[in-house]
């Protein structure tokens, strides 16, 4: 079993805190559960210390500082700078320089996570060995300039350790000195393995599961031109970063999740402080923009759902006829909506509610015709 692993390879430091902290995890904290029991400070910092770490990596890490999707104000930059760091997942330089490699390479050899490598490798792989010589970071010379940032890259490991561990101790310390709920080292050992070890853990692996299983499993609604896919539940517990097809098509949008239904808390944040005067220049792709995509992927799907029909054999059974005839008339309208909406796109021009509501129901019926259609010519 060892023997295939590329010991040479191991980035000892960093697998070392991702095995201990996923062992403490799954040992430890529920040992401490048990033996000492329950206590709502302890999970009130811990749903406090989750989203606030985690909207740190959304909104700050990923929205604003890699991809530049809205503009802050320095206490949005500082907040998310502290807590950011205190996921342990390095500083906003180094991840927004590896993410944007991502997005230009990506599921090819030269993408950090490269789904193609495997699941354990763009889940985790890729941060416990080196397998390759790491590139220079000349990539971000846009963040290179900003102060804030250069500040916490210099001093990324104090900064993770202080806010990820040391604060919630000491709070967990106090918390049980004044209160007499349990005794004071009790409560520092209950701050460090639940605000702390648990949820660093839960909030990284949330993170990873971004870069595996979102290239995995889910919906290409807007494109299948790379491995990136939707996901409702890995949206939950990665505050709206689950909608990943739609990211990777649009990835300037400072939104994930852009349908109604869709859950993406960090879009709210950032909406809300657009509002307080907190940020500003929001990125949104336009709603025709938007349908211009969903109607060129379902183009796609309609084409290869006719290539699969002609390749069957059956052109000459009577429902495989009947199913092409009207694949041939989806097909003419789904051409007719695309130069459409092309063209509202390239004269920017803002079509009426009503009318994208109108050609978006039709797209998605056509969308289920054509899996009628095919069911059908392949029963």
């Amino acid at each position: 079993m060892f023997l295939n692993i590329p010991f040479q390879r191991v980035v000892w430091v960093t697998s070392s805190f991702l095995v201990l902290t996923a062992f403490l995890t799954i040992t430890a904290v529920p040992a401490y559960l048990w033996y000492f029991g329950w206590d709502w400070f302890l999970f009130g910092l811990f749903l406090f210390y989750y989203p606030a770490t985690a909207m740190s990596i959304t909104v700050g890490y990923h929205r604003l500082f890699s991809h530049k999707a809205f503009k802050a104000k320095w206490p949005v930059k500082l907040i998310t700078l502290l807590f950011g760091a205190a996921t342990f997942e390095n500083s906003a330089l180094w991840w927004s320089a590896s993410h944007r490699i991502h997005h230009k390479h990506v599921d090819q050899d030269d993408d950090p996570y490269d789904i193609s490598k495997g699941f354990f490798w763009a889940h985790i792989g890729w941060l416990m060995f080196k397998l390759k010589p790491e590139g220079p970071m000349n990539n971000v010379q846009d963040l290179r300039k900003d102060r804030m940032v250069m500040w916490q890259h210099r001093w990324i490991n104090s900064i993770a350790f202080t806010v990820g561990f040391v604060v919630p101790t000491i709070l967990g310390y106090f918390y049980a000195l004044y209160s007499g709920a349990m005794d004071p080292w009790v409560g520092a050992l209950g701050g460090f393995l639940i605000p702390g070890v648990a949820r660093t853990t839960m909030v990284q692996h949330g993170t990873f599961c971004i870069n595996s299983l979102c290239h995995m499993i889910g919906t290409r609604p807007y494109s299948t031109e790379c491995s990136a896919r939707d996901s409702w539940i890995a949206a939950i517990f990665t505050m709206g970063e689950g909608y990943h097809n739609y990211h990777h098509e649009f990835q300037w949008d400072y939104r994930n999740g852009v349908k109604p239904w869709q859950l993406d808390p960090s879009k709210w944040i950032i909406w809300f402080c657009s509002k307080i005067g907190l940020a500003s220049d929001l990125k949104r792709v336009p709603k025709e923009r938007i349908l211009l995509a969903e109607t060129r992927e379902t183009r796609r799907q309609l084409e290869a759902s006719m290539l699969s029909m002609k390749e069957s054999g059956t052109e000459n059974d009577p429902l495989f006829l009947k199913a092409m005839d009207l694949l041939n008339e989806l097909a003419a309208r789904l051409l007719e909506i695309c130069d459409e909406l092309q063209k509202a796109t390239h004269d920017k021009l803002a079509l009426s509610k009503a009318k994208l509501k109108e050609l978006r129901n039709e797209v998605r019926t056509m969308l289920a015709q054509i899996e009628k259609s095919t069911r059908i010519a392949f029963a």
